[in-house]
């Protein structure tokens, strides 16, 4: 095996077909002057792309075997900087403001990213990261598929899906099909200081995805079933309702009014 063939154990995927790679860095409408941060730049094929619009590429790769291959390729380019860092524990602080993102993401990586993404208050003003499809449609679901991804992602952040991308076009082929998700800063739904007391509200709503918002709201807020009850009455949603059905302005109003009894 080449030091440079894809390594499974870190879901390495390399896409290599120009049109694609193209079609991402359009999507993120990434130009001259900007700033975009690249995620696991592998054998640097986006990052070609990237550089191509005159943008200034912070390309950062966990796989110390690929450093040396980039460095040499993009030597010449001082719009290059490639840094030995995890994405996981990167310090998002040290980006210049109105930064993007523009990746093909590890598959093991998406959740968590997706987690930092959203709670870090330097957050970049668009992303678009080529992902598993999966992910991308329950990142931008609506009532009846909502999880708490979905809300944690869609407090921050406009979602949409762009570029539909086969498993078969990559080397080697994944097990499933891609899509690019397209991430757009919005004002923030929740205050910052108040993001984790949101968060608990909704993932007590999740905590058994089979029971009603009466049982899950009871148990994960230590309330009684009467007071569950008069909560979720009190913010207009049925207790018996299962948490998937509750759009984002539902969980922002059942904050609310927990937030207002519990003061």
């Amino acid at each position: 095996m080449s030091e440079y063939e894809p390594k499974k154990s870190l879901g390495q995927h390399w896409l290599n077909d120009v049109d694609v790679l193209q079609d991402i860095v359009a999507s993120a409408a990434v130009g001259a002057g900007d700033t975009v941060v690249e995620i696991g730049p592998g054998l640097g094929t986006l990052t070609t792309q990237l550089l191509a619009t005159g943008a200034k590429v912070i390309a950062i790769e966990f796989d110390e075997t690929l450093l040396g291959n980039l460095k040499a390729k993009f030597a010449d380019n001082t719009n290059f900087t490639l840094l030995h860092e995890d994405i996981l524990t990167f310090d998002f602080s040290t980006l210049p403001t109105n930064y993007k993102i523009v990746a093909n993401i590890p598959y093991y990586l998406t959740s968590q990213l997706l987690r930092i993404l959203s709670d870090t208050p330097y957050k970049p003003d668009t992303a678009a990261l080529l992902m598993q499809k999966e992910v991308t449609e329950r990142v931008c679901a609506t009532p009846n598929d909502m999880s708490i991804l979905a809300i944690a992602v869609q407090t921050e952040y406009d979602t949409s899906s762009d570029i539909f991308v086969p498993a078969h076009m990559f080397t080697p082929p994944p097990k499933v099909d891609s899509l690019v998700l397209i991430l757009n800063k919005t004002n923030a739904l929740v205050p910052a200081v108040e993001r984790r007391a949101f968060m608990k509200v909704v993932k007590a709503g999740f905590s058994a995805k089979r029971k009603t918002l009466r049982n899950t709201i009871s148990a994960g807020l230590q309330l009684t079933k009467p007071q569950a009850e008069e909560l979720l009455n009190s913010a207009n949603i049925s207790p018996d309702r299962r948490a998937e059905t509750v759009s984002l302005p539902e969980w922002l109003k059942l904050y609310d009014t927990y937030k207002n009894l519990t003061r």
